[in-house]
């Protein structure tokens, strides 16, 4: 050792040995890596240290406990005078951050203090989302990422996730091998250009894979080392954001087509030559264009999964099916009209469509012909098809031209409207009214997020169907009283669906996702939701049960994956939802020897 630091030189030239009683050193205390007497331009050696105690262990978000610490611990850890003598639980702590965040008013200011905390303690981080879910899920989501992800640039701090940018071309494994862990099981990737109904936000879209894999080991309990978020920039359309300064991403026009098309083959290439064949790849928030296709073109040869097309469509698919415990009938006895035949529209769509035909046993193609879609040009018909999007056409039906949502309403007279256009206000006064009019309950769904997007509000739902809707929504509510009756709002949160979904993927080795597991933790989630959430008008179970959702969602999406031949992992475990819950990551603190 002391050799060694006898042939190290520092940025002047010197051997460090040497430098002894030389000035320069800030307060007298010696500079022995030549750190504090170098300038910027020459360069030094970031020396550290690898072995997690002491000081170093205090900062280690993973097993810093803070005042958890016990006696015997802070001995065998030296980390006596490093901390106050108090010795604190986790259930204290708990109570005191939980105590500390509602004393802010401001919704960032709680992401941020969240944020901050999983940074530097990595398990109370979970236990306070877990235990507290139904409060924080708005603050680590929807609706509060959205504007985290506007302000991104401004409250960076730490980089939480991978930035893989067009810079990176040609190197994408290497910069895959710079993330610290190697067992991945889940990555979140977006490119940032449809960030809820917020638009383009480029590489500061970051805030969604990030929010969505702090879902998955909280409400999934996937471990947090086996997640990674991705975000792949290839620039931003978006003027405000290139001419911030504070901006963290390249300034300039996204890259389409070929460019595009590269980065990415070469990104899905070097996942699964870096993880191997069976790592999740969930696909976040990229624009319709691009969503469709790059699921189309990755999920014969890759375990992917697009959130915002099947993640949404399956929540959606799941309260519909509850709501007809509360409505009547069966699926093909109703009329669904959507405003919106984007990536979540036509998901949606799609999947009620898949439902409805194995319900029945009816052709697809004849299923289709139940569901009507409404998008910025009117109704979509069959004169329009020529104009239409590849993914819109299956839509087309026999019918004159209609334009706007109320003509379409009142034209089609549907039992179900569902909104996915990220346009607010769009479900006006007389849109509701007709829609009560012919429906004794009507059933709303306006699912656009964040909440100033959603196409009407909980109280507006209620109030202009004279409390007979059935209404739930993308971003929360809070309870309406209208007529002397309490209603809660139910919320379609795709954070019911993808945890559990991931889980089920993950504890069977699933290489492939396949429709029937959309459907079947459609139909899973349904069956959670008991007599009295319908009693209040919900058609979702209430989110302080969601890691044992997740559980039987998990069992049955591995027990599907057995059944077509997708499950790796043998021999398939006797009990399937015991196997889900034994393999959850579990926050509690660790005693450490």
């Amino acid at each position: 050792m002391d050799r060694t630091m006898k042939e190290m030189r520092n940025g002047t030239g010197d051997s460090v040995m040497d430098v002894e009683g030389k000035s320069g050193f800030g307060g007298g205390v010696e500079d022995v890596y030549g750190e504090d007497s170098a300038t910027e331009d020459q360069l030094v050696t970031p020396w550290t240290v690898s072995v997690a105690s002491g000081y170093t262990l205090l900062r280690d978000p993973r097993h810093n406990k803070g005042l958890a610490f016990n006696g015997k611990e802070r001995d065998a850890h030296y980390l006596r005078g490093l901390l106050p003598p108090s010795v604190l639980s986790q259930e204290l702590q708990e109570r005191k951050l939980m105590h500390n965040l509602r004393q802010y008013k401001v919704p960032l200011q709680r992401y941020m203090a969240m944020m901050d905390l999983q940074e530097r303690n990595e398990r109370l981080f979970y236990k306070l989302l877990i235990d507290n879910v139904e409060e924080l899920l708005p603050v680590v989501y929807t609706p509060t990422v959205g504007e985290a992800c506007q302000k991104y640039g401004s409250i960076f701090r730490h980089p939480q996730g991978l930035y893989i940018s067009l810079k990176e071309k040609g190197k994408i494994l290497e910069v895959l091998k710079n993330w610290p862990e190697k067992s991945i099981q889940v990555i979140v990737v977006t490119d940032g250009e449809r960030i809820l109904g917020l638009g383009d936000l480029g590489c500061q879209g970051m805030g969604i894979p990030v929010g969505k894999l702090s879902l998955y080991t909280a409400l999934g309990g996937v471990r947090p080392s086996a997640c990674l978020p991705i975000t792949i920039d290839v620039g931003t359309n978006n003027e405000e954001l290139l001419n911030d300064e504070f901006y963290i991403g390249l300034r300039h026009k996204r890259a389409t087509g070929q460019e595009y098309t590269e980065l990415l083959d070469e990104f899905m290439s070097a996942v699964k030559q870096n993880y191997g064949e069976k790592v999740l790849i969930q696909f976040e928030d990229f624009a319709n264009h691009n969503a469709f296709e790059l699921l189309s073109r990755y999920r014969s040869s890759h375990l992917v999964f697009n959130d915002d097309i099947q993640g949404t469509a399956s929540v959606v698919l799941s309260g519909i099916i509850a709501a007809l415990k509360l409505v009547g009938g069966s699926l093909a006895d109703h009329t669904f009209l959507f405003l919106g035949a984007g990536e979540a529209g036509t998901g949606i769509a799609e999947l009620i469509a898949l439902e409805m035909s194995k319900q029945t046993k009816a052709p697809l193609e004849q299923t289709r012909k139940k569901i009507w879609l409404v998008d910025s040009k009117g109704l979509i018909v069959n004169s329009r098809r020529e104009s239409l999007q590849h993914f819109k056409k299956p839509w087309a039906h026999d019918h004159e031209p209609v334009k706007g949502l109320l003509h379409a309403v009142k034209a089609i007279k549907p039992t179900v409207l569902i909104g996915s256009s990220g346009v607010g206000k769009t479900f006006t006064k007389e849109v509701v009214e007709a829609m009560a009019s012919f429906n004794e309950k009507p059933l709303i769904l306006a699912l656009s997020n964040p909440t100033s997007q959603s196409e009407c509000t909980a109280e507006e739902a209620y109030a202009w169907s004279e409390g007979r809707a059935i209404f739930a929504s993308g971003s929360p509510f809070d309870a309406v009283e209208y007529g002397g009756k309490v209603f809660v709002p139910g919320q379609a949160n795709n954070a019911y669906i993808f945890p559990g979904l991931g889980l089920g993927l993950i504890i069977s080795g699933a290489i492939r996702v396949h429709d029937d597991m959309l459907l079947v933790a459609s139909e899973t989630l349904a069956a959670q939701v008991t007599r009295e959430n319908f009693d209040k008008g919900l058609i979702y179970p209430p989110f302080s049960n969601i890691r044992k959702i997740s559980a039987h969602i998990a069992a049955d999406v591995a027990a599907k994956a057995y059944d077509l031949g997708l499950a790796s992992r043998l021999p398939r475990p006797k009990d399937l939802v015991k196997y889900a819950e034994s393999c959850m990551y579990s926050p509690v603190y660790r005693s450490y020897r």
